[in-house]
């Protein structure tokens, strides 16, 4: 089976309000200044959390590695607590998803959130039944960019890792995708999207209704016709 392989964050959904809600909380408790916005630090909340409070300590002049650790996992319970507050999927997503599918394409997630997270954001989105596999960041003892965890997400799916490729936004995506031997679609739509052509990727996409045309690309043609054509939502 032909199998396209999703990152979470940033590349299905933009969870970034929901980090960096959760990282703030975390400051609040601290007793510090710092405070992260979504306009200019959505990008970093992408990168997970201990790259927020990195951020915010370091510009109270309070970082230490220490203090990162210390809360981490108090960042972690906050966030789960309230992960789907404002995140949402981006548009078209779903629709790109069900044309892979009826052009004989099966669909997985493999992400670096916490397998746990991921699955009850997933479901409260309701979007979970739609994927074959979810790989989170301690599914197995190796995260992205080692290609394990992508390898575990393209054979759960019920594919074949020759078969396949990676939809994501960031550096850890593009070297998974390296890792495996495998083709990397990067997102230009995403707090990243500035830097994508940069990861020199096999292909960018502006909006998922480019994503079917490229993964048949990269993949070949099935043995089912492709869908119908997808509007733009």
């Amino acid at each position: 089976m032909r199998t396209v392989i999703f990152d979470l964050d940033g590349t299905l959904a933009d969870t970034s309000g929901d980090l960096i809600a959760a990282a703030n909380h975390c400051f609040e408790r601290m007793g510090v200044e710092a405070r992260l916005d979504r306009a200019t630090d959505a990008g970093t909340a992408l990168r997970g959390g201990r790259a927020m409070l990195t951020l915010g300590l370091e510009r109270c002049g309070r970082y230490s590695a220490d203090i990162v650790d210390q809360w981490y996992t108090e960042l972690l319970g906050a966030y789960g607590e309230a992960l789907d507050t404002h995140t949402v999927l981006y548009p078209g997503v779903m629709d790109a998803i069900e044309v892979l599918k009826s052009n004989g394409m099966v669909v997985g997630l493999c992400t670096n959130k916490p397998q746990g997270l991921a699955e009850t954001l997933m479901t409260r989105l309701g979007v979970r039944d739609a994927f074959g596999s979810l790989i989170g960041a301690d599914t197995l003892p190796t995260r992205k960019p080692d290609a394990a965890p992508y390898i575990a997400a393209v054979e759960r799916a019920g594919g074949l890792v020759p078969q396949s490729c990676l939809i994501g936004d960031t550096q850890t995506d593009r070297d998974t995708a390296r890792a495996a031997g495998v083709a990397c679609v990067l997102v230009g739509f995403g707090p990243s999207g500035d830097d994508m052509a940069a990861l020199d990727p096999d292909a960018i996409i502006h909006h998922y209704n480019e994503l079917p045309a490229v993964a048949t690309r990269l993949l070949g043609e099935g043995t089912r016709p492709v869908g119908s054509a997808m509007g733009g939502r």
